[in-house]
């Protein structure tokens, strides 16, 4: 068996508060969180592609192999306790452990693990292009992915190495579910989809009591999970979409954790009974313009764009210990992250670069973004510094669920989001920013580069795929920093920070773990003492 691990520091910095405010208490063994909910679409595993669906599938499902509570830049065992890979045979074998049950009390069986994986394919919901990369289509995933007894067998196509085959395999989509449960509620042969993304049939450390949508999430704890029970019998996240409104709810004593506070909120925040705890995260927080508009198709109004946003402004003041400059698609501190920031805010040169082109101003441009903080008040800057060179976003606030949905229509023209890995490799990223191969509608990909309607040039798209392929790793890596310096200097999307989480809790909460994806959330190692 190998372990694989990521450089990244995914250590929590804890910043005590002082004051001495009362702080009422929840009760010991249930953990209640605040956190705007509504950006989940689905939680069906084989579905799940939003940040807080991300949340949900880690703490009720397991995987082959998985990113864990205990160190999240380690990849260690999951339903399986060991695997042998066989690069020349593009093959892996997993053996799964015999203590792992769902909590329905079945076992979890290689039938199971073949179903799943299957499933994901069968359905081929959003998600499922990242299992797909194993060459796995509806047509032969039964042949790919099989078992005996309690044995597991992977093959893939494509030159690939086994470590990105195994990283695929800890992703979202590969989580197992109960095959006998799901299939009990299948539907019009849905496969049981729409039961599961209101319902659940994981083996994970809790299991799901209730979800209704944009409201509340209610876990209790498997008793039977094979690490060991959680020591909180419940987590209970409420939704809360104001910021404000999380703050008076923490300092009430009315809820464990605030998962949504601003700068401002977290400074203002003075008692003994509440710390905070920063978490380095994955995600980049860009602006992009839909190539379906003709208005902002000039290459010139990209560039122009990189000098139009005010960087320091914003993380010097309402991003202040949320967010970093970065301007590059793979993180800071993952291997292969280009690091260099050559742009800032310098209007008079944007208006240089777009005269000097002959793009005609004013132009005025929708901008969607999720009506939540941060996003409003870094659309807000947006607008401001972009009027300086006349270019006038009319902003359109929306849920979550609404603005990502319409960014997978097309259907925008400029959009305010951020996005995280599928999986811990750079080909995650560099699929999503630097890839695209067909751009026609009927044409769907859940990447940046399409649902911007961005044609990417043949050679970009050629690199990408050379990159993944690349058997020398540090030649890989180089590919992938050629790859983001391509697409910081000429795409129409301008990268712009890289997310820092900020956790305001209960100074009596340990264990909480947030690691550098959605995916990475773990409430197993909770304690209130």
């Amino acid at each position: 068996m190998t372990l694989l691990r990521s450089t990244l520091l995914a250590t929590a910095l804890v910043l005590p508060l002082a004051g001495t405010s009362a702080f009422a208490a929840t009760p010991g063994d249930v953990l209640v969180v605040a956190q705007n909910i509504d950006d989940i679409v689905a939680i069906d595993p084989a579905q799940a592609y939003e940040f807080t669906s991300g949340e949900l599938v880690t703490n009720l499902y397991d995987r082959l192999v998985q990113y864990d509570a205990e160190d999240p830049t380690v990849l260690a065992p999951g339903v399986a306790t060991e695997w042998m890979a066989d690069a020349e045979a593009k093959t892996i074998t997993f053996t799964l452990r015999d203590d792992a049950k769902f909590t329905s009390g079945n076992p979890v069986t290689g039938d199971d693990v073949v179903f799943s994986l299957a499933r994901v394919i069968k359905l081929n919901l959003t998600p499922a292009f990242i299992l797909a990369q194993l060459g796995w289509t509806p047509e032969n995933v039964d042949e790919m992915v099989t078992a005996d007894g309690n044995t597991v067998t992977i093959k893939y196509e494509g030159d690939f190495s086994p470590a990105f085959v195994l990283n695929v395999l800890a992703s979202r989509p590969a989580s197992i579910v109960d095959k006998a449960v799901v299939m009990e509620h299948e539907t019009d042969g849905d496969m049981g989809n729409a039961w599961l993304n209101a319902n659940a049939a994981g083996s994970g450390p809790f299991k799901l009591d209730a979800y209704t949508p944009s409201q509340m999430v209610r876990m209790s704890a498997n008793p039977d999970y094979f690490k060991g029970a959680p020591a909180m019998s419940s987590v209970i996240i409420r939704h809360v979409a104001e910021a404000a409104t999380q703050q008076l709810l923490l300092e009430q004593g009315d809820i464990d954790l605030a998962r949504n506070l601003t700068p401002d909120q977290i400074a203002s925040l003075n008692s003994d009974a509440i710390k905070v705890e920063t978490f380095p995260q994955a995600a980049v927080h860009f602006l992009s313009f839909n190539q379906k508009t003709e208005s902002l198709t000039d290459p010139a109004l990209w560039e122009a764009a990189r000098y139009l946003v005010n960087y320091g402004g914003m993380t010097d003041s309402f991003l202040n210990g949320q967010m970093e400059i970065h301007q590059a698609f793979w993180p800071k501190g993952f291997p292969g992250s280009y690091d260099e920031t050559p742009f800032t805010y310098d209007p008079e040169k944007a208006k240089q670069i777009l005269s000097d082109a002959g793009v005609e101003t004013p132009i005025t441009v929708t901008l969607d973004v999720i009506n939540a903080a941060p996003f409003t008040d870094m659309a807000q800057s947006l607008q401001a510094s972009f009027a300086d060179a006349g270019i006038n976003f009319d902003i359109l606030p929306g849920t979550g669920a609404q603005v990502i949905t319409k960014y997978r229509e097309r259907t925008h023209q400029a959009m305010l989001l951020y996005w995280g890995p599928d999986f811990m490799d750079p080909h995650s990223n560099a699929k999503a920013f630097a890839y695209n191969s067909d751009n026609s509608d009927d044409n769907y990909q859940a990447t940046t580069t399409w649902r911007n309607a961005w044609a990417v040039p043949d050679e970009m798209n050629t690199e990408t795929m050379a990159a993944l392929s690349e058997a020398d790793p540090e030649k890989r890596l180089d590919m992938y920093r050629d790859l983001q310096m391509k697409v910081q200097e000429s795409s129409p999307i301008v990268i712009m920070f890289q997310a820092a989480y900020q956790v305001a809790m209960g100074e009596n909460v340990t264990g909480y773990v947030n690691g550098a994806t959605s995916d990475f959330v773990y409430y197993r190692l909770v304690e209130k003492n």
